[in-house]
């Protein structure tokens, strides 16, 4: 694994482009982004506002009905460092609202879940680390590192 420049944060059109889906959520057509992706509305850290985000679920637990998410722009990522603050947050996904609790995950978990998720998904794993600033072989190794240095979160019912 290599590292490249840590990507800037989106900026101008391609921050709007970013915050699109929240706009799908907010007309009622959350249910377009399928089970894939999540709005997650948390509370600002220093505004105490709240704050939303559309995210990848990178794992969903069927049973306990809880998602992971990953801090694609890492620990700098707003929405993570909120969530680190102020851990109660309401997640949608599709249609369906629910309270959740936003927990950090260990740095092995991430690597467990980076490598799971390689493994069902290779040409886009491998697309979606570039854009987060790494560059991999594709080997289960370097996707377990990166996942060990990216930020995950679990959002399970509270």
């Amino acid at each position: 694994m290599e590292i490249l420049d840590t990507p800037p944060k989106p900026s101008g059109i391609r921050r709007l482009l970013f915050r699109l889906p929240i706009h799908l959520y907010r007309l009622r057509l959350g249910w377009l982004m399928g089970g894939r992706f999540m709005l997650v509305t948390h509370i600002g850290r220093v505004s105490g506002e709240p704050r939303q985000v559309v995210v990848e679920t990178v794992d969903h637990d069927v049973a306990g009905e809880g998602h992971v998410a990953a801090a694609g722009y890492g620990r700098r990522s707003d929405w993570y460092r909120n969530v680190l603050k102020t851990p109660e947050v309401v997640v949608q996904v599709g249609s369906r609202a629910r309270p959740m609790v936003a927990r950090p995950l260990e740095p092995e978990e991430g690597a467990e879940l980076m490598a799971t998720y390689a493994l069902r998904n290779p040409g886009l794993a491998k697309r979606l680390v570039k854009l987060m600033g790494f560059l991999v072989d594709g080997s289960e190794s370097d996707y377990r590192e990166v996942g060990r240095r990216i930020p995950f979160v679990r959002f399970t019912p509270r």
